[in-house]
This record gives C-alpha cells, structure tokens and sequence, in this order.
C-alpha cells in the first residue's frame, strides 16, 4: 500500500478525536480559552448536556476579525510567545481546540476588542458558513451546536445528556476552583445551577463548589520546599465520601488527574480512612514550569514530573503534618438526620409517669452513671430521689445514680473533651465541656490511642526501644499454612517492635512468646492468623514497613476497649484526656469520628429554649 496525505477534513477529525472525546471536553477548551483571555466573569450555557448546544461567553480581551479568521486555522496560538513549550504558563497553547471542535459541530465564533467593532464568523464542520458584524459587549462569546451530528460513529458512543451534564459541571467546577478570582456561573437547560462571584478566598470557593460544611470540617495546607509550594485544603478524616469524586489536584493552576498526585493522597491518609472511603481535598502544586511537563497529554489531564519523589514526599508528608497538628479534632457536629431524630416525649401526669419520664426505662437501667452495675446505697438513692422529684407517691426503680463526691470534681471548662458525667449502653461516654455536649464513642477512640502507641513504637525501634511486650506464661503454638508462616517468619524482627514476639515451630506453625503488653489478655491464635492476612492481603506494590502500619491498626482492633464493657469515671476522664494529647484521635482508625459534640444552642433548641 503506497503513502499518501491525508485529506484537510479527515486530519481536522482525527485533531477533534483527540481534544474533543465528548461535551466536557470542548467545554474544557473553550473556558480555558475565556481564562487565558484574561475574563472577570465567565457565563456558560448547556443544552441537552453538551450535545445539542454549548455557550461559552467571556468579558475578556476579544479578538479582531482577523484575529478570529487565524484562531480557527490548526496550530496557530497566542499562548506561546516562543518556541519553549516547556516554559507553557497558560491553560491551553496547541492551538488545535477552536478548530477542532468546528470541524464536528456548527461553531459560532463573536468577539470584541475594546473601542473596536464586534465580528462573527460561523463554521460548519469545517466549513465557512458565514461572517458579518455582532452586536456585543467587549469580549469573546462562542456557541457549539450538534457536536458530533454528522459523525455518527462518534455519537453513538456519546453517553445520556444526563451523564454528558455531570461532566461538564465536574469540568467547570475544577476550572473555577483553580482561579477564585473569577466569576463563574452556569445554566442547564435554562436553569442556573452554579453561580460563584469573583474575589473569593481558596477556601471559600472550594467549599462553595464542593459543601459548605467543609469550611468547618477541613485544614489548610500551606507547605514550602524550596521553588516548590504546596498549598491548599483538606478534609478532616472523619469528613469523607463513598467515591473519589471531590478530590481536585492541580498542578501551576491547572486540573489534572494524575496517578502519582492520586497515590500519594492515598498515602497521606493510609491509617486514617477505610480503604472504601475517600477524602474531599483540592490541593495546589505550584513549581517551576521546566520542572513539569505539561504536554504529555492531547487534553492536558496528566503532567510528568522531573523529580516524582520529591512531589510525593512533599504531599505525604505535608499533610500528615497538618493533620498531626489538629490532634484530635473530629466532625464538630452530629449529622443533622441524627440531630433531627431528637425529639420531644410528651410528659403524661401523675408521679408514675414523671418519675419515668426523669430516668428513663423503669425496669432495666438504661444510663450507668459511673461505670456503677451494683445498686446504690439507700440514704444515696433517697437523697437523690428526694431532689428531682417534690411529689408524694410510690417510688419507681432508679434507672442511674451518682457516685458520692470524694472531691470537687473539675472544671469542664479546663479540658477541651470536658469532664465526663456518664456512661451510656455500656459504649458512649457523655461528658460536659465548656461549650456543650460531648458524646465520645469509648471502642473507637481507644482503638486510635492504642494504634498510635504502636506507630510511636514502631518509630523509636531503631533507638532500641519499641512496643512493650509481655512473655506468655505457656508460648502458644498457631497452625497456619506454609505460605502464612514464611511471610510470618520475614516479617518477625519487625513484628518485634510491635510487641509480639514469634518464631517458626515447623513448617506449618509459629510459636507466640510475647504479645504488647498494652493490649492486655488477647486471644493470639486471633491476633497472628489476622496480622498473617494482612501481610498477604495488602497491594504487592507496599513496602513492609507499610504493610506494618495497617498491620498495626489490625493489632489496636484487639486491644482496645470493647464496646459493652463499664468503665469508671475515673477511666473515663483518663480517656478524655489522653485523646486530647494523641494525634488524629478525632477519629478511629476507620475514618469514623471517635466523638461529636452537641452545642449548647442545639440542646436548648431541643427544649424550645430557642
């Protein structure tokens, strides 16, 4: 078969099926276009999700006629004054978009510049189909219709306009949390569904794009490393979504979706979330241009980096660092469904149904105030009775009792997590702090104490020091398969320094001499057939000593106080208070909060206070 050139048409449409994949993508280029103009304010349009109709309208420079006739020819920019592509500061710069979605649509191209006259030149798939004076503002507006109607092997791969609609909001979405400075709105079918004004803070205008109650549940991120500057917001641990649809990364301003950004926000959060569970965050990586390649990609989606690991490091370990720095902070405040499941019993009279509406269930104590499962003194229950109820009439069981004071308990004030008042259904502690309400879930916080005991151990092994551990008065020998102990065997002078000592019994067998002495009566035929898994069952690609660190969360599971077990107030306040001294004590290790807090003005609302 001998060579021959391409047809005009069938280069322009093999230039589209690169840039122009679907909707969103033209939408893409063309309001990058509208940034790189230099616009204030950037209004867009949707009909049908992209496919019948796109309108990108800008405030910026414009364009002369003859400018205009030039844009619409392949490769020709205004975006790379010279010849150094890697020095590329703009959004868009090969000069292939313009041209590329008319040659499968009817684009209609207007603009202005200012104290000129405004100009339109129409195309239609590739063709001239006309051109006069427009009546406009200064500044550039272009309409895409019937993308892809006369390529009909293109189309049928589009998907419904209601997905084609998702992705070019996702799109505007990205672009406009990259540049707060400009207005941005957007319409659906006549419908407004995004309008964020110009001259907002970063933080302002990721929440606006993503939730509101981000701003309360997120960290900044603010990291330099020599030209190198990473800055940003994240959420909270225990602020996390099913799917990983609210992570934006850019790189010098610009969206992209790149696998060595995606892994090591994984990372960042490896011990913090469940491994189906995701973070909302929009981070900035701002760097010098010759020290990323932005051209590896027709769409310009994915970037390559001249020094990968210093990127990675830098993501992992800034914001690790930020959120170490809010130690145990959580989601402040409890979903509002459960705050809307709080409601008002009515109280019906006589001192029978009082006496109940005070305490509770009648017949099985429903509060142990105290960690107390024995009934209280007589003279203690009479006292107590005497004080919440000046009625006559039989008395009915007490549901809780107090625990006489030896000494004047402490101020709540004093104490972030405040001081603990009770115990519900044997799992929840309730304490009082200066501010409201505070319910701490007792399994999961100590879970996360235990889990950074470990780390902390983990850590100072290489000083001689480590996890401590307790021998085992009788070693207990566990039966696994070949494969189970030889990972068991490789990993043993590591697992050392999480406490539990071990050694081959056999080909099929591991003897257990020691277990961390910090999780107290364990069963270890449990513990080391569940650390077994976990070595095997983690990605291939992680190191040891990161298979150990998820290894370690499996180790605190074991460890930690069980829901259903009574504690002491004086155990309640000691767990209150080391939570406030451990990082990401907020939340366990999970990624669900160890504790929330009910705001005084919620719990008057509750009573019609307010």
């Amino acid at each position: 078969m001998s060579i021959r050139r391409l047809p005009e048409k069938l280069v322009n449409r093999i230039a589209a099926g690169e840039v122009v994949e679907r909707p969103a993508a033209a939408l893409k280029e063309l309001v990058e276009n509208a940034i790189d103009s230099g616009a204030t304010r950037i209004s867009v349009r949707i009909a049908e999700g992209g496919i019948a109709r796109l309108e990108v309208e800008d405030d910026g420079c414009g364009m002369t006629p003859a400018e205009m006739a030039l844009a619409l020819e392949r490769h020709a920019t205004s975006k790379l004054p010279g010849d150094a592509i890697e020095d590329v500061t703009t959004l868009g710069f090969r000069g292939e978009a313009l041209p590329s979605i008319a040659s499968v649509a009817r684009m209609t191209l207007e603009s202005r510049v200012a104290g000129g006259d405004g100009w339109r030149r129409v195309v239609d798939n590739g063709a001239l189909a006309g051109e006069g004076p427009a009546a406009l503002a200064t500044g550039t507006r272009v309409v895409v219709e019937d993308l892809f109607a006369r390529v009909p092997a293109r189309r049928k791969f589009l998907r419904s306009a209601r997905s084609e609609y998702a992705s070019c909001l996702d799109g505007v979405k990205r672009l406009a949390m990259a540049r707060p400075d400009i207005g941005f709105t957007v319409e659906h079918d006549g419908r407004r569904v995004l309008d964020v004004q110009g001259g907002q803070d970063r933080l302002a205008r990721v929440a606006a794009l993503t939730s509101r109650e981000l701003a309360d549940n997120s960290i900044g991120v603010d990291l330099d490393r020599g030209e190198v500057h990473l800055g940003g917001v994240i959420s909270l641990p225990t602020y996390n979504r099913g799917i990983a649809d609210h992570q934006y990364l850019f790189v010098n301003g610009r969206p992209v979706k790149d696998r060595l950004l995606v892994g090591a926000l994984r990372g960042a959060y490896a011990d913090l979330l469940a491994r189906d569970r995701h973070p909302v965050v929009a981070l900035f990586l701002d760097l010098p241009t010759g020290e990323v390649d932005v051209n590896v990609h027709p769409a310009k989606t994915e970037v390559r980096f001249r020094d990968p690991q210093l990127v990675r490091g830098m993501i992992v370990g800034g914001l690790r660092r930020a959120l170490d720095e809010h130690g145990f902070r959580s989601v402040q405040r409890p979903a509002e469904a459960a705050l809307a499941a709080w409601r008002q019993e009515p109280v019906a009279s006589g001192p029978e149904s009082a006496t109940g509406f005070l305490f509770g269930h009648r017949t099985e104590p429903a509060v142990h105030l105290f960690g107390a499962d024995a009934p209280p003194p007589a003279e203690d229950v009479a006292r107590v009775y005497d004080r919440v109820t000046p009625f006559a009439g039989p008395a009915a069981p007490i549901a809780g009792r107090a625990e006489v004071a030896e000494a004047p308990p402490p101020a709540a004030g004093s104490h972030p997590l405040g001081i603990a008042r009770g115990q519900i259904a044997k799992t929840y502690i309730v304490a009082e702090a200066e501010d409201g309400l505070v319910i701490v879930d007792q399994h999961a916080a100590h879970e996360r104490l235990v889990l950074e005991t470990l780390r902390r151990g983990m850590a100072e092994a290489g000083a001689g020091q480590g996890v401590a551990s307790q021998g085992l008065l009788l070693p207990e020998v566990v039966e696994l398969d070949e494969p189970a102990c030889d990972r068991l065997e490789a990993a043993s002078p590591q697992l050392a320094a999480l406490g539990v000592e071990l050694e081959r019994f056999g080909p099929a067998a591991v003897m257990v001499r020691a277990t961390p002495a910090m999780l107290g009566t364990i069963d270890c035929r449990k513990l080391v057939t569940d650390i077994a898994d976990d070595l095997a069952g983690y990605d291939a690609a992680l190191g040891l000593s990161e298979k150990l660190e998820l290894v370690a969360a499996t180790m605190a599971c074991h460890g930690s106080v069980r829901a259903g077990r009574t504690l002491a107030v004086a155990e309640m306040n000691a767990l209150l208070r080391q939570m406030e001294v451990t990082p990401h004590s907020g939340q366990c290790n999970h990624g669900r909060p160890t504790w929330v807090k009910l705001a005084m003005d919620d719990v008057e609302k509750l009573f019609g206070r307010k």
